[in-house]
């Protein structure tokens, strides 16, 4: 069984920043792919930024310059700098993993189970 476990949501001033983390646990033999998606609610979830296992980045425009994804293998832990926060960047972000467990040879998606982040004075 495979869990994810995020944290360092909040609230922030514009102008802030925060750093979010995930966590991956169980029987992981590789992880392929980390994300961090957002959500308002209302609105359909959105891909933010995304490093792949050769450290290949990509992000939405909105973000590029301001957010920095990074990700430690030998933690099984992908991170999100934030900074220069918008209130436009107000949502609940929720990481994203492809993993290949010790008992397939098959890569599955895992979802955390989301963090608020809050931008507002």
């Amino acid at each position: 069984q495979v869990q994810l476990v995020e944290s360092g949501g909040g609230l922030v001033q514009p102008g802030g920043s925060l750093r979010l983390s995930c966590a991956a646990s169980g029987n992981i033999a590789d992880i392929n792919i980390m994300a961090w998606y957002r959500q308002v609610a209302g609105d359909q979830r959105e891909l933010v930024a995304r490093i792949r296992s050769g450290h290949v980045q990509d992000y939405i425009d909105s973000v590029r310059g301001r957010f920095i994804i990074s990700r430690d293998n030998a933690q099984n832990t992908v991170y999100l700098q934030m900074n220069n926060l918008k209130p436009e960047d107000t949502a609940t972000y929720t990481c994203y993993m492809t993993i290949q467990t010790t008992l397939s040879n098959y890569y599955f998606t895992h979802w955390g189970q989301g963090t608020l982040v809050t931008v507002s004075s």
